[in-house]
């Protein structure tokens, strides 16, 4: 990259992600307006709350009506404890040597022998047992339940454990068409008459997630899992709002002549004089890595950024300006064209999209992704700041 009119200037300072607690309370109060009257939400927040901060978001839910914490790991439960949130929470994912930690945590179990690790652990444990009805990535089986829910209501009346919950995970949950979701509820509700045969009284019954909470009807499961809409992930467009919003500041400027490549191995060649601006973010920081070349190059068999609509970008200065070359690991470069831009002036990299910066909609899109892994991928360096519900 040659200089041409004068040296580059920089300036550094560090990225920020901005948290709205008051749109995570917004999206809780959302959900409890559409269900119906009595069920409950689990606010999930595993993940370290989807890349937002665990703890920050499950006080936010729980003030907005959040009745259950969900999480997916022994010390993500471990976490909010120490944090002080007494709600009940459910761990899905846990080592047998875990237990003893998790006396008041309630745990999953899919099968007799997990089961058996729940009994042998020092305390006595809430369980949620979980049926497989169709993602085939966990929870028991069809044919092994019978025998897992009579274990279970053995074990129950000798005081080892108790059934507080059955449940179950939708394969296609994120479809606006209930097709799918319909057979697993109707198989979920074969599996709670057969719990119930067998002398089980589960205080909770849950199968949906953030779309399916709004797109099935079942009157008879009592709890839904809010994970993605939590964040104003909005799969089915009903005006959930974005949690985040991610800043950081133009490191360098420079100004380059037509004919030169940017960044590695030259997958974009100016094809005007231009102005190009330093972003001090990359994949290190998860910034996704396939959204750049913003030339269209295809580099390796791997598709670039020769995807429909716009180019992956920034907004600077209200304008969105498109990455150009490949995200490296700590920086990328977007072009400025002609505008006057300055080291130090604010970027948007993504947020709700209300003053025309991208989304993490966007950034997945540019990506060939999900807006989760948009959240989750975002990395420790770059520090969270969070707004309080009521600002």
């Amino acid at each position: 990259m040659n200089l041409v009119q004068s040296p580059a200037r920089a300036c550094f300072g560090l990225a920020e992600a901005t948290i709205d607690l008051g749109a995570v309370t917004a999206n809780v109060r959302h959900y409890r307006r559409l269900l119906r009257p009595g069920t409950e939400i689990m606010a999930v927040v595993k993940a370290n709350g989807f890349g937002h901060g665990a703890v920050p978001i499950a006080k936010a839910a729980v003030e907005a009506g959040a009745t259950w914490l969900g999480v997916a790991r022994a010390d993500e439960a471990l976490e909010l404890r120490a944090a002080g949130l007494t709600v009940p929470i459910l761990a899905w994912l846990y080592d047998a040597s875990e237990l003893m930690w998790l006396s008041d945590v309630d745990v999953s179990v899919a099968t007799v022998a997990e089961l058996q690790q729940v009994v042998s652990a020092p305390s006595v444990h809430h369980v949620h047992l979980k049926l497989d009805t169709g993602l085939h990535r966990g929870g028991s089986t069809p044919d092994q339940w019978i025998e897992l829910t009579r274990a279970a209501a053995h074990y129950e009346a000798l005081g080892a454990v108790k059934v507080r919950g059955i449940w179950s995970h939708l394969s296609h949950g994120d479809e606006l068409d209930a097709t799918h979701s319909r057979r697993q509820l109707e198989i979920l509700r074969a599996g709670v008459a057969l719990a119930r045969r067998a002398g089980l009284e589960p205080s909770v019954v849950h199968l949906a997630n953030s779309a399916g909470a709004l797109t099935l009807d079942a009157p008879d499961c009592n709890l839904v899992r809010i994970g993605a809409g939590l964040y104003g992930i909005d799969e089915l467009g009903t005006g959930l709002r974005p949690a985040m919003r991610l800043n950081t500041k133009v490191a360098q400027v420079r100004r380059i002549r037509a004919g030169e490549g940017l960044s590695y191995n030259h997958d974009y060649i100016t094809p005007t004089d231009t102005t190009v601006a330093l972003i001090p973010l990359g994949y290190a920081d998860g910034i996704p890595r396939p959204a750049g070349t913003g030339g269209g190059v295809e580099e390796a068999g791997r598709p670039g950024a020769a995807r429909a609509g716009a180019p992956a970008g920034v907004l600077v200065r209200g304008v969105r300006m498109p990455i150009r070359g490949r995200i490296a690991m700590d920086q990328f470069v977007v072009d400025a064209g002609d505008i006057p831009v300055e080291p130090g002036e604010p970027v948007t990299v993504f947020g709700p999209g209300d003053q025309g910066e991208p989304t993490a909609a966007e950034w997945a899109r540019w990506a060939g992704t999900i807006p989760h892994e948009i959240y989750t991928g975002l990395g420790s360096r770059v520090p969270r700041r969070y707004e309080e519900a009521d600002r």
